[in-house]
């Protein structure tokens, strides 16, 4: 365990919005108005949710393709006293966005980490799905290249777990077939526009998603959930008398 630096500024995680601003808590708002420096992954996106709100902070952005280079000067900043906070363009940050290489970085080195929750586009679809919430897995989005996915398909086959994915709209139709030929047909829901006017989720079989989503052009970011592999009855034989049994033989 790393003793915290003293002297040094706490990075706060903050979520925002993922689509209806009123989901925006006061905490995010007043985290943001008050530290020294805003980490955005697309600066003029969160720029324009900072005037909504009239919050005037210095942005810099963080995303995949600069965060080898940012990660060290923002953990120097903070090592330096400054108080840091980071967002993704909608929800939580860290979870499946570049934030996670900045937390990882920060919990190395000693420094506070501060999370203020807010809306989840994951946990949104879950609660809407009508498939299990006691065990769930988040998978985030699977790899683009088909050999690739089918081995992660795979993996995941057998998990009695909810599975909870995300999908952008050119892609939807193939991974929904990808999901139907490795894990067969299951039960299974598809989300977009969360929170927004024109919000959507439709239920049914992967057989039925992928009928749905050949009949029209998509729009909007995707949230797929899929039932988990079907619990396999257990026979007598696979109970703990019978192989006490076979071990006293």
């Amino acid at each position: 365990m790393t003793d915290e630096v003293a002297g040094a500024g706490a990075l706060y995680l903050v979520a925002t919005p993922i689509g209806n601003l009123e989901d925006f808590s006061p905490r995010g708002q007043r985290t943001l108005a008050e530290v020294d420096l805003i980490a955005a992954e697309d600066t003029r996106h969160t720029g324009q949710l900072l005037a909504r709100f009239g919050i005037a902070r210095p942005l810099v952005s963080y995303h995949d393709h600069n965060k080898d280079r940012r990660t060290p000067e923002l953990i120097g900043r903070l090592l330096a006293g400054a108080s840091i906070a980071v967002v993704s363009d909608a929800g939580s940050p860290g979870i499946s966005d570049p934030a996670f290489t900045l937390v990882r970085a920060a919990v190395e080195a000693g420094l506070v980490v501060v999370p203020v929750p807010g809306p989840s586009s994951a946990l949104c679809a879950l609660e809407v799905s009508g498939l299990p919430t006691d065990r769930f897995a988040f998978e985030g989005f699977l790899p683009r290249k088909p050999g690739r996915r089918r081995t992660r398909i795979q993996e995941l086959r057998d998990d009695p777990r909810t599975l909870i994915f995300f999908e952008s709209p050119h892609r939807l139709r193939s991974m929904l077939g990808a999901l139907r030929e490795g894990f067969g047909d299951r039960p299974a829901s598809v989300s977009r526009e969360l929170t927004k006017k024109f919000e959507e989720t439709r239920r049914g079989s992967l057989a039925d998603l992928i009928a749905w989503a050949e009949g029209k052009t998509p729009r909007g970011e995707f949230v797929v959930v899929v039932g988990g592999a079907p619990r396999v009855a257990a026979t007598p034989d696979d109970g703990p008398d019978a192989a006490d049994e076979e071990e006293n033989a």
